[in-house]
């Protein structure tokens, strides 16, 4: 693919991006319309933005990237960030915006009537948030490295800027319409590639070699033992409950019925969309097998067209996919520095926009610093483990606070601050270990015992601490179960 080409597909989706903030900056006015879009945003429209910023660098290029490197388990990914919505919808989506709070920490201190408790959820948002934006700028950088050959750190500045841009202007209305057309810009990019590779393969006698084996014996199902896939699937469902971009969104809507609505239309978004990765990553493992012996196999959806097809057809496709890449570090890491500016904004600044728009500075460019001094790791695995943290801090917070009545401001401390640490320590330690050392799966997977650690504890130290409910506990708790029309609560 041609260094043009590539520049400019990758000019076509910034100024796409630019000019849809600009519109949405039209009829961004309020101080709401920055934080929650003024909770008005319709379940459809409301489903491809969730769509737009979920679908990450870990989900354009890493599940593809997965498949090619480990074979059949590559595909618990797919499966595992699509069925967290599952539990979104039965247990959280419409409670958390019947709750009328703005961000994660609003709700914990609704729920708990306690400063402490939302200042250590802000702080675990913000680290989870700031995290989770790190591989996006990895994935750009890659993306710019393989595709016009600029030095890496382009890609994750060409981010930066343009979120950064776009956020600070329009706030959440503005990135609403931004990250509803990056959905279907990102859908777009990888299933046309993807139906004329297939045609082409269909039409081309002998085009798989004779013999070819895409899932042998050996790596079917070898690198991830029970317990390994056990405790991925475990971050994957539980962590999903507590992304603070995903959740934001659910504040948008105009009420809880039009919430799960939104949920149940992301699911059937999210099952289309996974369909392409998988053919790529099946395709990488029959015509692009070195890349697993060269560790770039995050490159497999950017190469395919070129290796495949070639010419002006292979270019076009080529473009698209990168437009598509482009796109996906967008509208993630747009969500993510939205979702952060309103708790910063929140806690430190006095909320407003002036706030708002000075902690979406912060949100983007204190990430891009740590993705300069850092390397990437494998684009999905790496958000996976993002995925474990949230699953062993904030989701016990959620699910307790919204469906148990005796969790208390110190029990919820305690089981976040527990998870949080086991979890960290058991990556950081696990990082430094032999792959081959007897346990190491227990610290390189730890969700499995970080998340029912957190849970534990939080029931225990609530039981011990039935003094520090909250005294309005009664009526939110109405407010959180309760539809809207039956309390004849407005909406909004």
């Amino acid at each position: 693919m041609s260094p043009a080409v590539a520049f400019l597909a990758l000019l076509l989706v910034s100024a796409a991006t630019v000019l849809i903030g600009v519109y949405g900056l039209r009829i961004s006015r309020t101080t709401s319309d920055f934080y929650v879009a003024s909770r008005t945003v319709p379940p459809w429209w409301n489903a491809s933005a969730i769509g737009g910023e979920y679908l990450s660098a870990a989900s354009f290029l890493g599940v593809a990237g997965l498949i090619v490197i480990s074979g059949l388990d590559g595909l618990w990914f797919p499966v595992g960030y699509t069925a967290g919505y599952l539990m979104l919808l039965f247990f959280v989506a419409a409670p958390l915006r019947r709750s009328g709070a703005y961000t994660i920490p609003d709700f914990a201190q609704a729920r708990l009537a306690s400063r402490r408790a939302r200042y250590v959820t802000s702080l675990l948002v913000v680290f989870v948030g700031w995290f989770y934006i790190v591989p996006q700028l990895h994935g750009a950088a890659l993306t710019i490295r393989t595709t016009t050959g600029l030095p890496s750190w382009v890609g994750a500045a060409a981010v930066v800027v343009i979120v950064g841009t776009t956020v600070v202007t329009g706030g959440m209305r503005s990135m609403t319409f931004v990250q509803a057309f990056q959905y279907w810009l990102k859908l777009t990019a990888l299933a046309v590639p993807a139906v004329i590779l297939l045609w082409h393969l269909g039409m081309t006698p002998g085009a798989v070699p004779a013999g070819t084996v895409l899932f042998g014996a050996d790596d079917g199902g070898s690198r991830l033992g029970a317990y390994q896939t056990v405790s991925l699937m475990v971050a994957l469902l539980f962590g999903t409950l507590g992304l603070p971009h995903v959740l934001v969104r659910f504040y948008t809507n105009p009420d809880g019925a039009t919430a799960r609505r939104t949920t149940l239309i992301v699911l059937g978004l999210l099952s289309v969309f996974y369909l392409f990765p998988t053919i790529y990553g099946v395709l990488g493992r029959a015509f692009l097998p070195g890349l697993a012996r060269t560790g770039s196999t995050d490159a497999t959806v950017l190469l395919l067209p070129g290796r495949l097809l070639g010419g002006p057809v292979g270019e076009v496709l080529s473009a698209l996919v990168v437009a598509g890449a482009f796109a996906a570090f967008l509208s993630t890491t747009s969500g993510l520095v939205v979702s952060l500016a309103g708790v910063i904004s929140q806690d430190l600044l006095g909320g407003g926009v002036r706030g708002f728009r000075i902690a979406a500075a912060g949100a983007a460019i204190v990430p891009f610093a740590v993705a300069m001094l850092t390397d990437s790791l494998a684009l999905a695995g790496s958000v996976g483990l993002v995925f474990a943290f949230t699953a062993s801090t904030v989701c016990p917070l959620l699910l307790l606070g919204i469906w148990w009545r005796g969790l208390t401001d110190v029990g919820a401390i305690a089981g976040m601050v527990t998870g949080g640490l086991l979890c960290a320590g058991a990556l950081l330690w696990g990082s430094r270990l032999d792959p081959g050392t007897p346990g190491v799966a227990l610290l390189t997977q730890p969700a499995a015992w970080t998340v029912p650690a957190a849970f534990t504890v939080m029931v225990l130290v609530s039981l011990a601490t039935p003094g520090r409910r909250n005294a309005h506990l009664g009526r939110f708790m109405a407010k959180l179960h309760v539809p809207e029309r039956s309390l004849g609560v407005p909406r909004g």
